[in-house]
């Protein structure tokens, strides 16, 4: 017997194709579409404004499914992190960071991560498998429809586990069910970042296919650092990456986004700052300071406050927006660099 589809892997042409062949109307495709993501129905039966048949047919060919939450915590400042169990029995984490006045959430793109950056959990567990279009929207969807206030949810980053360039057309499938205003979740592109340790042949992909916002992970400002850190850094050196950075197509007042980890003893110095505002200085960018999240056994310290300031007020001289962002859920260990994916029953 063949097993159904999950029709969230469907996008609308797909879906429209699928009901052609089947002599049916594609325009249904919308409709259809609509029950799942702006009504959050969990059923066919539940499509009133569908023939019978045409939701028996939909039944006995595809499921609606949600992913199983193996496991919710909250931390003391509010954040929550959700480990959802995948039908293969593989688990990923995502995380709801409450902002002033929305929410932000942190989504997940592969099971594990093959690209074995040494400050982040996640490379721990090396790469497993990709999550399929379907899973990736999931994660939103499910905690969308979690919340008591789903409208609060604004701001979407594939920050989560994984490396989203790697899993390049699924995560390019789920963005556009993420921003469908009219069958999708309906997501502004400018709420969405997109975050890569730096495949550089994707850049110039995404820059075409997409207007979400681009977050690069830098870490270190000379290759032998970054190398360290950053295997993929000895693939696509620092100047290759940053010629790429430099051509990313932009749309009017949109700036990239660096990330740098700091680390204490490592990429700290006022030296590192100097070249940072350097490197940085041929591209539209604005950077976010991220002070290092420790982990059991991770070898790396977060550096002491008064370097943290130092470093941001040599680049703010410099004329960049800086952010120092001191990362939420650390206790629950949800900070950037604290997925594992780990199921403990």
């Amino acid at each position: 017997m063949k097993l159904a589809l999950d029709i969230k892997e469907f996008t609308e042409d797909r879906l429209a194709a699928w009901l052609k062949d089947q002599g049916l109307e594609p325009y249904r495709a919308v409709q259809i579409l609509r029950w799942i993501y702006l009504h959050q129905t969990d059923t066919f039966e539940e499509m009133t404004d569908l023939g019978k048949e045409l939701r028996k047919l939909l039944s006995n060919h595809f499921t609606i499914s949600r992913l199983a939450k193996a496991k919710i915590e909250t931390s003391q400042d509010g954040s929550r992190k959700y480990l959802f169990r995948l039908e293969d029995g593989k688990h990923v984490e995502s995380v709801l960071i409450p902002e002033k006045e929305h929410y932000t959430l942190c989504i997940s793109s592969q099971v594990g991560c093959a690209q074995g950056c040494r400050f982040c959990l996640t490379a721990k567990g090396g790469f497993v498998r990709n999550l399929s279009k379907g899973e990736i929207v999931a994660q939103v969807r499910d905690i969308a429809n979690h919340l008591d206030d789903a409208k609060r949810l604004t701001n979407i980053v594939l920050m989560g586990m994984g490396e989203p360039l790697a899993n390049y057309r699924n995560v390019i499938e789920a963005v556009k069910t993420l921003t469908d205003s009219d069958t999708g979740l309906g997501f502004s592109s400018r709420k969405i970042t997109i975050s890569t340790a730096g495949l550089v042949p994707r850049l110039a992909d995404l820059g075409r296919e997409s207007t979400v916002n681009l977050a690069i992970s830098l870490n270190a400002t000379d290759n032998e650092t970054r190398s360290m850190l950053m295997p993929i850094n000895r693939k696509y050196p620092i100047e290759t990456l940053l010629d790429a950075c430099a051509e990313y197509p932009l749309l009017p007042r949109r700036r990239i986004t660096f990330e740098y980890v700091l680390i204490k003893g490592v990429n700290d110095s006022r030296q590192d700052a100097e070249r940072l505002a350097g490197l940085l200085r041929p591209i539209r960018a604005k950077i976010n300071l991220i002070p290092f999240n420790a982990y059991e056994g991770c070898g790396f310290e977060r550096p002491q406050e008064a370097s943290i300031q130092t470093f941001r007020n040599i680049l703010v001289q410099k004329n960049y927006t800086v952010i120092i962002r001191h990362s939420k859920g650390q206790d629950i260990s949800a900070a950037c660099g604290q997925l594992s994916g780990q199921y403990d029953a």
